[in-house]
């Protein structure tokens, strides 16, 4: 849909469907450039930093579509905000999990201050989108990773809302640390971009944090502050080991929901000021991290084995812990008394499985829809023009046990890896 009345003529905007969701809603992703550079060649061709901000993967925690459709008006009619656009582009997706934010009522965030009104956290599959990332079994997913590849952004920002414990922050961001996929990367964010924001944020009285992973001991913040460490079925981990500069925004569901939108447009027009500012830079970590080649691949973090060394200085609330004589279980209980405390800082950073690289990994071509996910998230394939005999290593599964229930969509499956050596005839792909 190309916004082309007289009135907008002269607006930098486009909108593009990037596929259909199962119902049959468009998965809309507005472009704006002001050079009206409406095509991916297009766009890079201008040369600046690509911004992709998406709401809505979890629709009822949708601070993000209101934040950035203001920021798209004061981009054009009140021509605040155009200014924005002389030093990077922006590419917005207002709802991504278009069938579920249809699914709305007053009964689906009740933990959460505003909007009335909200949409589901799973799409018309019951499919978490933020639990989909590597295995890609969404057809909303499959379009948003064909659009990453064909925009190529540079910085790309994901914006939910927490339903969890409560603090001072009322907006909190994070991504992937140095020990991750991508140390490069994860130096810019944290040298350049997370200061700026915050630096924005403060000025305009909001208390921009950590993404906050959790107390330590899942109750009392005094325990420590959880680090995480996101794998790549999460936006962030997904970024880190893409390489694709990926932030995760949590706004704070007990904040006020005016509060949270505002700080929300606070925050994408930082990241477009940052943008054009350092651009450049980041496009050189960018490739640094795309260019270096590890020894070895780790698969799984944990927390480091000895104490935490190091503490962090935490904006908290005043919480105590309370038995439900409904439930016969602990609880705790906010008392919103505002409280500062040094606590520790454990961080997931410590491999946990770490695994060499293995030469190449041979898929029959019966495994077609494995062959296609692989294409798909740009893995480089040799496709065989005739059949060949090949010595491989495989694991064969032995002791194996099924969960006791699916989790979206899968039954996983635990057990004892064995490695055999074969030869096995590998037939061409047709």
């Amino acid at each position: 849909m190309n916004i082309t009345s007289k009135r907008f003529k002269i607006n930098a905007f486009k909108m593009v469907s990037l596929g259909k969701s199962p119902e049959g809603r468009d998965l809309w992703l507005v472009i704006a450039s002001k050079e009206r550079a409406f095509t991916p060649a297009a766009l890079r061709a201008t040369g600046k930093p690509i911004f992709l901000a998406q709401a809505g993967i979890h629709s009822g925690e949708i601070d993000g579509k209101d934040a950035g459709m203001m920021l798209l008006r004061d981009m054009t009619g009140r021509h605040k905000k155009r200014a924005l656009l002389d030093g990077a582009n922006l590419l917005f997706i207002p709802i991504f999990s278009v069938d579920a934010h249809e699914r709305f009522s007053a009964f689906g965030r009740i933990n959460q201050r505003g909007p009335l009104e909200t949409g589901w956290r799973t799409t018309a599959r019951n499919l978490n989108l933020n639990r989909d990332y590597a295995k890609l079994d969404a057809p909303e997913m499959r379009a948003l990773i064909r659009a990453l590849n064909a925009w190529n952004p540079d910085l790309y920002f994901d914006i939910h809302v927490t339903d969890g414990a409560d603090y001072q922050y009322d907006i909190t961001f994070g991504y992937n640390g140095k020990h991750g996929y991508s140390p490069a990367i994860a130096g810019w964010l944290d040298e350049f971009l997370r200061p700026a924001i915050y630096r924005d944020l403060q000025a305009m009285g909001h208390i921009p944090g950590p993404l906050i992973g959790g107390p330590a001991d899942g109750r009392d913040f005094k325990s420590g502050l959880v680090e995480w460490t996101a794998p790549p079925r999460f936006s962030n981990g997904y970024g880190d080991a893409r390489h694709l500069p990926t932030v995760l925004v949590e706004n704070h569901s007990l904040k006020p929901y005016k509060q949270r939108v505002l700080g929300t447009y606070l925050l994408l027009e930082s990241v477009m000021r940052a943008l054009a500012k350092d651009g450049n830079k980041l496009r050189e970590v960018i490739a640094a991290d795309r260019n270096r080649r590890a020894p070895a691949v780790t698969l799984a973090y944990r927390f480091p084995q000895q104490p935490p060394l190091e503490t962090i200085e935490f904006l908290g609330v005043e919480a105590r812990t309370l038995s439900s004589r409904v439930t016969s279980s602990d609880f705790v209980q906010w008392m919103g008394k505002p409280v500062t405390m040094k606590i520790p800082l454990l961080k997931m950073s410590e491999p946990a499985l770490t695994v060499r690289h293995p030469a190449a990994y041979w898929i029959p071509p019966a495994w077609s829809a494995v062959i296609e996910r692989l294409a798909l998230h740009g893995i480089q394939m040799e496709t065989l023009t005739a059949p060949r005999e090949v010595e491989v290593e495989m694991y064969r599964m032995t002791e194996t046990k099924l969960a006791n229930q699916p989790f979206e969509g899968r039954v996983g499956v635990t057990g004892t890896p064995v490695v055999e050596r074969h030869k096995r005839s590998m037939l061409k792909n047709t």
